[in-house]
C-alpha cells in the first residue's frame, strides 16, 4: 500500500510538470498573441474612463463613444511621434546627411580632437584603430540580409499595431468581454474566488501603473532640468524618451543613457572635443546618474512595496527569467503577470506552504 501510494505520489509529480512545461512551451509558441492582449488590456484601462465619460456626460452610444476614444488614443499616440520629428530632423541637420563633404570634414575634425586629447594622456588611439581586426572583419554581404529583416520587422509590426487595435476596441465595447471568457473555464463553485482575485488585480495594477506613471514624470522632471542646464538641444524630448525607456527593467536605463550620451554628443559635432563634446558628456552621464538613484532608492521601493509586494531578489529573479523566455516584452510584462500569478494563488491555494509563504502580506 504504501508503495504504491509513492507511485501514485511519483506519478501525480511528473504530470504537474509535464503540464508545467507543456504550458510554458505553450505561451513561448503564442507570447506575441499574450502580448497583444495585454497591451490591449492596458489601451482598454487607460480608455475606459474615457467610454465612461462620453457614455454619461455626453449621452454617445456605445459604439460611437468607444471609436471617439480609439481617435484620441491614436491621437495622443501619433503626438508622441510627432515629438520626436524635430528631434529627428535636428539630428540629420546635425550629421550633415544632405551634405555628404560636410559629413566628412565633421567627421574627421571629430577623429582630430578625439586623437588629439587622448594623447594628451598616452594614449595612441589612431594606433589602436589602425591594429584593430574589427574593420576587417565587416561583411556587406549581410546589409540584404539586414534589410530582408527589416522589412519583415515592419510587416510584423503592422500585423502587431492592427490585432492591438482590433483587440483594444472589444475590450473597451464590452469591458467584461476578457473576464466573462475566463468566467467560462472556472467551475461553479469557485466563480467567487475568482472575483475576488479580480477586483484585487485590478487594484493591484492600478497602483502598479499609477507609480509608473510617478516614476516616469519624476524621472522626466530630472532629465529636462539637467539637460536645460548643460544647455542640450530639444531636452523634453530627449528627457522624456529617455525616461519612458525606464519602463524595461535594467535593460531600459542601459538605452537610455546610450541615447541621451549620443544625442548630446552628435548635436555638437564639428565643435571641440575636449572643450564642448566631452565636458557636456560627462554632465549628462552625471544628470542620468542622479536620475537612476533617485528611481532606484526612493521611486521603485515604493511602488513596489505598496503594488507587487515582492522582495527585491524575487523581482529581479522573475524579471530575469521572463527576460530569457519572452525577451523585451517579458521584462515589461513580467511584475504585472506576476502579481496577477501571485494574487490568483493566494485566493486558490493558500494552504498550500509554500503559497502561503510567497503570498504573504497579499
Amino acid at each position: 500500500m504504501k508503495a504504491k501510494a509513492i507511485s501514485n505520489g511519483i506519478l501525480r509529480a511528473i504530470a504537474i510538470l509535464t503540464g508545467v512545461v507543456l504550458l510554458v512551451i505553450f505561451i513561448y509558441k503564442v507570447q506575441s498573441v499574450i502580448g497583444y492582449l495585454a497591451i490591449a488590456s492596458v489601451i482598454s484601462l487607460i480608455g475606459r474612463p474615457i467610454v465612461r465619460f462620453l457614455e454619461h456626460k455626453l449621452r454617445f452610444k456605445n459604439t460611437i463613444a468607444v471609436v471617439a476614444t480609439m481617435i484620441i488614443l491614436l491621437g495622443l499616440f501619433m503626438g508622441l511621434i510627432g515629438l520626436f520629428i524635430p528631434l529627428i530632423i535636428l539630428q540629420g541637420k546635425n550629421l550633415s546627411l544632405l551634405n555628404i563633404n560636410q559629413l566628412q570634414v565633421n567627421i574627421e575634425n571629430l577623429y582630430k580632437e578625439i586623437v588629439t586629447y587622448f594623447n594628451l594622456y598616452h594614449i595612441n588611439l589612431e594606433q589602436s584603430l589602425n591594429t584593430s581586426t574589427w574593420f576587417s572583419e565587416i561583411d556587406l554581404s549581410h546589409i540584404p540580409t539586414f534589410l530582408n529583416s527589416f522589412v519583415s520587422g515592419l510587416g510584423s509590426f503592422s500585423i502587431g499595431l492592427f490585432s492591438v487595435l482590433f483587440i483594444s476596441f472589444f475590450f473597451l465595447k464590452d469591458s467584461k468581454l476578457f473576464e466573462n471568457v475566463i468566467l467560462t473555464f472556472i467551475p461553479d463553485d469557485k466563480i467567487s474566488r475568482w472575483k475576488n482575485s479580480s477586483d484585487k488585480i485590478k487594484d493591484l495594477l492600478s497602483r502598479y501603473f499609477v507609480g509608473l506613471i510617478i516614476q516616469i514624470l519624476i524621472l522626466f522632471i530630472i532629465y529636462t532640468i539637467g539637460l536645460l542646464i548643460v544647455g542640450v538641444e530639444n531636452p523634453i524630448v530627449i528627457a522624456f524618451l529617455c525616461a519612458l525607456l525606464n519602463l524595461i527593467p535594467y535593460l531600459g536605463p542601459v538605452i537610455g543613457a546610450f541615447l541621451m550620451l549620443t544625442l548630446t554628443m552628435t548635436s555638437h559635432l564639428g565643435e571641440s572635443f575636449s572643450a564642448v563634446m566631452l565636458p557636456k558628456a560627462l554632465w549628462v552621464l552625471v544628470i542620468f546618474g542622479i536620475g537612476q538613484l533617485i528611481d532606484n532608492f526612493f521611486s521603485q521601493p515604493i511602488i513596489f512595496s505598496r503594488s507587487v509586494k515582492s522582495h527585491p531578489l524575487e523581482i529581479f529573479l522573475v524579471i530575469l527569467n521572463a527576460g530569457i523566455l519572452f525577451g523585451v516584452i517579458g521584462l515589461i510584462l513580467a511584475i504585472p503577470v506576476y502579481t496577477a500569478i501571485k494574487v490568483i494563488l493566494h485566493e486558490f491555494l493558500y494552504d498550500n506552504k509554500f503559497v502561503k509563504k510567497l503570498t504573504k502580506g497579499l
